[in-house]
């Protein structure tokens, strides 16, 4: 017997005859002698349909100062967090019922009863404390299922709900997943697994039996969207293996007690038998790059440029420093993402005096294409087998970035599909 935490998304739960497919796969780890908690987002669509509400309420008619403005959007933002966090609510209640009707002894739990305890950073909040004890003895005493609303917790000072931002489920699972020390925690969406590159792209693409949490941590931030960065580094910290399968799989057709079901175990390094140099091709469209150029070389010049970024809340991803064409000053070009843009320029121009740059380039329709791979570790010539195979294709480079097991190609967007295709074959990703 062991204990598991099962997490299924919108799309799993998206009406109530897929509630209720959730339910069969629940039960069937229940009847294999397993604790269960399962954590589920808002059925499909209905996060979308909240936030529209918000938005509808909060607009402003007649005239209002600067001052009671800013107060407003303070208690909007609250306020938001308790509207949008009753998808997840109506998502739980809907669950145990059908699971009730089936025999099992299920209860709802929403964040704020466990607790699940956050910051204050509302829409956005990071989860400081749980504490499982409550859950545990529901096992324990009642032999009861805990159907938990994700996405959603309280901050201890103020009382009030807070959420965790677009993904934040997978998030609140593998968190429980550590508080109540499962053996594992499933992560049920519409695909079966964690693939060498999106098999949209790439039809020789091929479901990883096993993929290290430092290897999924790199995939998911670098466009990868398997699974929310957040409970990959959850899992990595707390040493929670994650298992990725799919909801759509038939529920009686899968045994219990296999070894390892259909789908994908994110895990330590050390529990993967084989290390492939490469193991997975990620890729971001709609990028944009930003040069600022001719900036005097001196200390305090970077922070003049990234901090007034961070100060607006904007991600600056790649960064390159050269020196000018004039032999004299320094370039500094980094990439933001194409949303952001706009932003991005606006800030850049305000602090302009500050930062005493002569021009400003920019460009958008880009996109970054990441190779990934423990095994680059050990294996020199990763990254020059890649310039070669792309310039073989007439593609250019504008950026690169580097890590430990990764590096990063900025290329026009236009040449995505091409590039990625190119890589995963080079690499022999298209082989069984």
């Amino acid at each position: 017997m062991g204990r598991l935490v099962m997490k299924f998304g919108g799309t799993s739960v998206a009406n109530i005859e897929r509630i209720r497919n959730v339910a069969r796969h629940v039960k069937r780890e229940v009847d294999a002698g397993h604790e269960v908690a399962v954590v589920v987002s808002a059925m499909s669509g209905k996060t979308n349909e909240l936030v529209g509400w918000t938005s509808d309420a909060a607009a402003m008619t007649g005239t209002a100062n600067e001052e009671l403005l800013a107060l407003a959007r303070a208690d909007s933002t609250r306020e938001y967090d308790a509207v949008v966090a009753s998808g997840e609510q109506v998502t739980s209640g809907l669950l145990a019922i059908s699971l009730q009707a089936l025999g099992i002894n299920a209860r709802s739990w929403q964040g704020w009863q466990i607790p699940v305890l956050t910051s204050d950073a509302h829409s956005s909040a990071r989860i400081l404390d749980i504490d499982g004890s409550a859950l545990v003895k529901g096992f324990a005493e009642r032999k009861e299922v805990a159907v938990i609303a994700g996405f959603q917790g309280i901050h201890a000072e103020s009382g009030r709900i807070t959420t965790l931002g677009r993904g934040g489920s997978d998030t609140s699972a593998v968190a429980i997943a550590a508080a109540i020390r499962a053996d594992r925690c499933d992560i049920y969406t519409d695909v079966d697994g964690v693939y060498t590159t999106d098999p949209r792209v790439v039809p020789k693409a091929r479901r990883l039996d096993r993929v290290a949490f430092e290897e999924m941590l790199e995939l998911a931030s670098q466009g990868a969207k398997v699974l929310q960065v957040r409970s990959v580094e959850l899992g990595m910290v707390h040493n929670v293996r994650v298992f990725v399968r799919s909801s759509f799989d038939k529920p009686e057709d899968i045994d219990p007690h296999a070894a390892q079901p259909p789908g994908t175990l994110i895990c330590n390094e050390e529990e993967i038998m084989e290390n492939h140099v490469v193991t997975g091709i990620a890729f971001s469209k709609d990028e944009a790059q930003i040069s600022v150029r001719q900036i005097e070389d001196k200390p305090g010049v970077a922070a003049a440029i990234f901090g007034p970024l961070a100060d607006a809340n904007i991600n600056v991803d790649m960064i390159v420093q050269s020196v000018s064409s004039d032999g004299a000053t320094t370039d500094l070009t980094f990439t933001v993402p194409a949303s952001e843009y706009s932003r991005a320029k606006d800030t850049i121009e305000k602090a302009r005096e500050k930062i005493g740059y002569k021009a400003m380039d920019s460009a958008t329709d880009l996109a970054k294409v990441s190779v990934i791979g423990i095994g680059m570790r050990s294996h020199a010539g990763v990254a020059a087998q890649a310039f070669k195979a792309l310039a073989d294709r007439n593609i250019n480079i504008r950026a690169i970035t580097t890590s430990e097991i990764k590096f990063s190609l900025l290329i026009d967007t236009a040449y995505t599909e091409l590039a990625v295709r190119s890589l995963h074959t080079l690499y022999g990703l298209d082989k069984v």
